[in-house]
């Protein structure tokens, strides 16, 4: 079972107890679970007593709530996420005892070398949802597959599905090239953005690690209307199946016409109708989103009667367009966006949807950010009809830039920036009328506003 196994994968593969730190983060959580289903003993410390902790205890998972040198005993390797700093107590204490540490895209590397069929899902945008998307359609189809995505998939209440195929969907972050310590057989490679700049310096940069990504795999399956995209597998060994609006590509769409959740549109291979799908998830950029899971799961051998049926259930990943409640006639939606064009996209599904109003409330994400993508960020925000944004989240920086949230609301007509969660909550609700849409934005924790909000309207 599995593939050639790297040289740095040996202290997973002897391994029986594994200790994650910050084992509740998003990254973490799937991973421990499904560590946890390949017969592991699986410990961790999180100071957050978030969702994901209180989950992974009520799998018999012991998980600390502070960090200290004791919670490692035992383990024969440490897991770590990008955030967890070397002056962390348990990073130490690992390093005194001689136990092997990993990286958490390194120990993700090494289980996906256990599985036969990893579809990895790159790009800059829509990697959740699409990684939902197919997850839901092998899901319902009784593909029996295993899954780690970003984001928690509403069927299962969770973002680790755990199957006893082959097949693994591997969400793959090209964050400080992470995705290259993967070893998919499929890969889907959704579009290429200028985001992470400040580690890729250069588009040129950015594209050539999706070629290593993309190269590794079997078979690619490439956004064929995306301009970087097809420089990135002109060239590539992999065979190529495109997708798009183009009928150029291999997959396309045809008879499109927007329905009352999304668009609803025939999809063509090769010039032939193959299927038939009605998108839960509204917005154009989720006929890509579709296009891309249809194509995959057709291809694995999945009927499009059961890739449309399971299509037409899927409303959305956590966190991407996600439907929060409604209260007198407002409803309250939270989304993941934080980059520019999915803000942008986010924006423009809304305005396509049935309200009067689109009220948003935005929290930039990383100072370089929002020093690199200010103009593009006014002009997404330019679409809602009114605007609130909170402080920068500064997640690993310093404020270097000398940017902060209001460079963005100055060049907006009617927008302000608000610092307490309660008292910008009090503000969305005032500025709110029935038939209204409130949508909270970011990539922090932002969604916490959508509750309050909801309870505030109850």
């Amino acid at each position: 079972m599995g593939k050639q196994q790297r040289p740095e994968d040996k202290s997973f593969l002897s391994a029986k107890h594994i200790h994650l730190i910050g084992i509740g983060g998003s990254g973490m959580c799937p991973l421990a679970e499904l560590l946890l289903s390949r017969g592991y003993k699986i410990t961790g410390s999180d100071r957050s007593e978030n969702a994901n902790v209180k989950r992974l205890r009520t799998l018999g998972v012991v998980v600390y709530s502070e960090h200290t040198a004791e919670n490692i005993a035992g383990a024969d390797l440490v897991a770590y996420s990008a955030a967890v700093p070397n002056s962390n107590p348990e990073m130490i204490a690992a390093d005194t005892s001689g136990v092997p540490k990993m990286e958490r895209s390194q120990l993700l590397g090494a289980v996906t070398r256990c599985y036969n069929n990893v579809i990895g899902v790159s790009g800059t945008h829509g990697k959740t949802s699409v990684c939902s998307m197919i997850t839901q359609i092998l899901l319902i189809n009784k593909q029996n597959p295993n899954a780690v995505i970003g984001g928690k998939l509403p069927m299962v209440d969770s973002s680790c599905v755990v199957g006893n195929s082959e097949t693994l969907v591997c969400e793959s972050c090209e964050f400080v090239d992470s995705f290259l310590e993967f070893s998919p057989d499929i890969t889907v490679l959704l579009n290429i953005d200028d985001d992470h700049m400040d580690y890729f310096k250069t588009i040129k940069n950015l594209q050539n690690s999706f070629k290593k990504f993309v190269s590794m795999g079997k078979i690619c399956y490439a956004n064929g209307d995306d301009a970087l995209v097809k420089e990135v597998v002109a060239d590539i060994d992999s065979k190529i199946v495109t997708y798009g609006f183009g009928e150029n590509n291999d997959y396309y769409p045809q008879n499109i016409v927007s329905g009352k959740h999304g668009f609803c549109f025939d999809v063509m291979h090769s010039g032939k109708k193959v299927g038939h799908l009605e998108m839960h998830a509204p917005g154009k950029h989720n006929i890509y989103n579709g296009l891309a899971a249809f194509a995959v799961c057709y291809e694995m051998g999945v009927d499009s009667i059961g890739i449309a049926d399971a299509l037409s259930k899927f409303t959305g990943a956590g966190r991407r367009f996600e439907f929060i409640g409604d209260a007198k006639g407002i409803t309250v939606v939270d989304d993941y966006a934080h980059h520019p064009t999915e803000m942008a996209a986010t924006l423009q599904a809304a305005k396509t949807l049935d309200y009067k109003k689109v009220i948003v409330v935005f929290q930039p994400y990383t100072y370089s950010r929002v020093a690199l993508l200010r103009d593009d960020m006014i002009n997404a925000l330019s679409l809602a009809d009114k605007v609130f944004l909170t402080p920068i989240v500064a997640a690993r920086e310093e404020n270097v830039y000398g940017v902060k949230s209001e460079d963005i609301t100055d060049k907006l007509s009617d927008a302000c920036v608000v610092q307490d969660y309660n008292k910008l909550a009090d503000e969305m609700v005032a500025s709110a009328d029935s038939g209204d849409l409130i949508i909270t934005m970011g990539a922090g924790d932002i969604f916490k506003v959508a509750h309050i909000v909801l309870e505030k309207l109850k």
